[in-house]
Order: structure tokens, then C-alpha cells, then sequence
């Protein structure tokens, strides 16, 4: 996911977004911790978007627009 995609979401779809990425999390590292991780990148593509939508709801928290 880019960021242009994410700033183009509505403060409540970047809540959503989220949320849905730290639920995938949870399941990629219960996956590693019983060795059923298929594709380990994964872990750190999740980690990286959830940082990227963090970062554009903090960008906006500080401009004062809820888009």
C-alpha cells in the first residue's frame, strides 16, 4: 500500500485500516510462533503499512483536518 492510496481514505477508513492490519499481525505471529508462516516477508509488509497509516493519522492529528 502507498501512501498517496492511504491519504486518500477518510480518517475513519484509515481507523478501520488500522485496526485490520493489528488483527493480521496477531495472526501472522501466532503463525511464526507454531511455524506456519508461509511467507515470512509478510510480517514486515504489515508492520511497514501499519506504520504508514500511524504516520498520515498523526500528520493529520497535527494539521487539524479530519479528511
Amino acid at each position: 500500500m502507498k501512501a498517496s492510496e492511504i491519504r486518500e481514505k477518510t480518517q475513519t477508513e484509515l481507523e478501520k485500516e488500522e485496526r485490520d492490519l493489528k488483527a493480521e499481525l496477531f495472526k501472522i505471529r501466532f503463525q511464526l510462533a507454531t511455524n506456519q508462516l508461509e511467507n515470512p516477508m509478510r510480517l514486515r509488509e504489515v508492520k511497514k503499512s501499519i506504520a504508514k497509516v500511524k504516520t498520515i493519522i498523526r500528520e493529520r492529528q497535527l494539521k487539524g483536518t479530519d479528511k
